[in-house]
């Protein structure tokens, strides 16, 4: 019987470290979006990033890349460090 290949191609599950820091990122994001008085609407306009990827990340149910994360930063006129 041959392998699947589709199977081969898909990632290992996120670890709980990945869980934990993923938590970590939402929390201090939405700290910062309520300290800077923004929606998550508000957040996401200045940030030029759709609603739904604000809701995503500060839910926890996403990671984000880099780039969103520099823009995320800007926007609540933040280090980015403070945010990872």
């Amino acid at each position: 019987m041959r392998p699947d290949p589709q199977a081969a191609r898909q990632p290992a599950p996120p670890s709980p470290r990945v869980f934990a820091a993923r938590r970590a990122v939402g929390a201090r994001i939405q700290a910062a979006r309520f300290h800077a008085n923004l929606t998550r609407e508000g957040l996401a306009e200045r940030a030029g990033l759709d609603c739904r990827s604000v809701n995503r990340i500060e839910r926890r149910h996403a990671s984000p890349i880099v780039d969103n994360l520099v823009r995320i930063a800007d926007a609540l006129g933040v280090p980015l460090r403070d945010l990872v």
